[in-house]
């Protein structure tokens, strides 16, 4: 298929999906740009108009294009936005990929350290004890996104090792390597999110300079399995200036 790697193993409405979520993010589309007709990508990609509409739904649902009656489907305005966790893990299960349009991982860090007092309360252990750290910083056109850390019981780095080395995890993000390796999945999350004056600490993370004044969103979700066991916490430190925008289904 056009513009896609060999060994691109993602079905074809995700690699529709990502050739122009890239056209989107190299601004080789604009908004207000129209793209082709269901019936035009079907034909060029050689696949059927349900896979072509289910790629133009998958954009629609990020937010990148919206369909107008009569005329076709739209190019939308980006704003500067910030993902969750859960968001995250909710976009790496439709695309493999955690990043959002745009969007690039870079300072990956990772090791076994004692845990905060506030994560031990997050992950129900003592504080003190072992806990996976994985650290990294997400990146788009308009520089840091959020500061993203996952906090994971140390058990599952006897499984899985990767989780402690200093890299970007193949094969997905830390959840989908342990519920691959241990059947154990993702039944619940909770999240939350909360504002504040960034601390020192904050603004070391967002690379900013230590006497910015800013107020930045935290962003923390704890992903359980079916026991109501956790897997992991997740806390993203949102960079000043990033909004977050939901939308939600009314029924009458």
């Amino acid at each position: 298929m056009p513009g896609q790697p060999r060994a691109d193993n993602r079905p074809p409405y995700a690699r529709i999906a990502a050739h122009y979520r890239d056209l989107i993010s190299s601004r080789k589309l604009s908004p207000g740009d129209l793209l082709p007709s269901i019936r035009g990508i079907a034909d060029h990609w050689d696949v059927s108009t349900a896979t072509a509409d289910r790629a133009m739904k998958l954009l629609r649902d990020e937010k990148l294009v919206q369909g107008i009656p009569g005329v076709g489907t739209e190019v939308m305005a980006r704003p500067i936005s910030l993902s969750s966790g859960a968001e995250r893990h909710d976009r790496s299960g439709r695309t493999q990929s955690s990043w959002g349009v745009g969007e690039k991982s870079s300072g990956h860090t990772a090791d076994i350290v004692e845990a905060p007092v506030d994560v031990a309360y997050a992950l129900g252990i003592s504080p003190g004890d072992d806990v996976v750290r994985r650290s990294r910083v997400y990146r788009d056109a308009h520089g840091i996104v959020a500061h993203s850390t996952s906090w994971i019981p140390a058990e599952f780095a006897q499984i899985l090792p990767e989780l402690a080395r200093r890299a970007r995890l193949k094969g997905g993000l830390s959840l989908d390597l342990i519920a691959r390796a241990t059947g154990r999945q993702v039944a619940k999350r909770v999240d939350e999110e909360t504002a504040r004056i960034a601390t020192a600490s904050d603004l070391e993370l967002l690379e900013l300079e230590a006497d910015t004044v800013a107020a930045i969103l935290v962003l923390t979700a704890r992903f359980l399995d079916a026991d109501g066991e956790l897997l992991e916490y997740g806390v993203d430190l949102g960079a000043p200036g990033r909004t977050r925008r939901t939308t939600s289904e009314t029924q009458r």
